[in-house]
C-alpha cells in the first residue's frame, strides 16, 4: 500500500518558530500531535525531521525539512522517487494570495512564485503533486487578500511572527486544513477539492 508523504515547508531555527512563513511546517506538527505517529526521527543527509505513522487508517510519512525554504525539495526527493510516488505527496505552505481563515487544494500547479514549492518541483521533476496552500494575509472587507507589495515588505510580511488573534485564526484553520488531508488520504485528491475548496 502506497505511503502518502505529508510536507510542512517552512524554515529551520528558533528564530523562524511562530512566523507566517513556517505554516506549512506548524501544519505538519499540529498533525504529529492530533494522529497516530511515532516520534521524530533527524536526519543530516538531507536535513530534515520526519515520522511514520497513519492518517484515515492509511500510512504516512511525516517530513518537515530542516532546510531553508529554496532547499526544501531535497528532503522530499528523500521520499519520493517517481511519478506515482509525486501523486501521493501533499505539500502544505503558506499562501500570500489567500486570505487567513482560509485554505485550498491544488494539484500540478506551477509553484505560483513560492521558492519552497519550485524547490519541490525542481527536486522531483514534476508538480503533479497535491498542495494545500494556507492563507496568511490579512482580509480586506469583501474577504480578499490584502497581501503587503514590494519585496521587502513580503519578505517582512512573511517572516514575522503572527499575532495572538491570528494564531486563534489558524487554530481553526488548521482543524479544516487537517480535515482535507484526511479526505485527500482516504479519497484521493479531487474528493478533497470538492469537499474543501
Amino acid at each position: 500500500m502506497a505511503t502518502h508523504i505529508i510536507v510542512g515547508l517552512g524554515n529551520p531555527g528558533a528564530e523562524y518558530e511562530g512566523t507566517r512563513h513556517n505554516t506549512g511546517r506548524m501544519l505538519v506538527e499540529r498533525l504529529h500531535a492530533t494522529h497516530d505517529f511515532g516520534e521524530w526521527k533527524t536526519e543530516k543527509k538531507p536535513k530534515m525531521r520526519w515520522a511514520r505513522g497513519s492518517i484515515a487508517g492509511k500510512k504516512a510519512t511525516l517530513v518537515a525539512p530542516d532546510t531553508f525554504m529554496n532547499n526544501s525539495g531535497q528532503a522530499v526527493a528523500h521520499f519520493v522517487k517517481n511519478k506515482s510516488g509525486a501523486g501521493n505527496t501533499i505539500v502544505v505552505y503558506d499562501d500570500l494570495d489567500l486570505p487567513l481563515g482560509t485554505i485550498k487544494i491544488s494539484h500540478d500547479r506551477s509553484s505560483g512564485g513560492h521558492n519552497g514549492v519550485q524547490s519541490v518541483i525542481r527536486s522531483l521533476k514534476t508538480q503533479a503533486f497535491v498542495r494545500i496552500r494556507v492563507g496568511v494575509s490579512p482580509a480586506s472587507a469583501k474577504g480578499v487578500a490584502r497581501k503587503p507589495s514590494g519585496e521587502d515588505k513580503v519578505l517582512k510580511f512573511l517572516l514575522g511572527k503572527f499575532t495572538g488573534s491570528e494564531l486563534a485564526e489558524l487554530k481553526k484553520t488548521f482543524k479544516k486544513a487537517i480535515e482535507a488531508v484526511e479526505t485527500i488520504v482516504s479519497e484521493g485528491y479531487q474528493a478533497g477539492m470538492t469537499a474543501h475548496n
